[in-house]
């Protein structure tokens, strides 16, 4: 996802190369689903719930796809049944209170590539 929506412009091959990894771990996981319910066994667990977390944010991770999953059918009926889940509404109601921060600058720049950044040089990049 930093590649499609924080990195530079021009990093094509990035973005291309990452968005592709995606779509293989969406492929394996697509794969295991079949004939299954659960990631684990027969019963939800915190497999189902870590997973849910990460294909619930497919159109930032498919940025451009209107319905990202469609190609997945396994994680359609997936997050479908996740998404009847109660806790899912309640889920939801906590990310959309949270204010997430959208502007880019020194502090942002710093707490995503700190490695750039050293006390006697805060604030420029290498």
């Amino acid at each position: 996802m930093h590649f499609q929506h924080a990195a530079p412009e021009g990093l094509d091959y990035a973005v291309n190369r990452y968005r592709r990894e995606a779509e293989r771990h969406y492929q394996v996981l697509n794969d295991h689903l079949e004939g299954r319910s659960f990631i684990v066994g027969d019963h939800y667990t915190i497999a189902d719930m870590s997973a849910w977390g990460w294909l619930d944010r497919a159109a930032r991770v498919m940025k451009g796809q209107e319905r990202p999953l469609e190609r997945w059918p396994n994680l359609s009926r997936f997050m479908d049944m996740m998404n009847a889940r109660p806790t899912v509404d309640r889920a939801h109601a906590i990310m959309n209170g949270h204010v997430f921060k959208t502007v880019m600058d020194q502090d942002a720049l710093q707490a995503m590539y700190p490695t750039s950044f050293s006390p006697v040089s805060k604030g420029t990049i290498s």
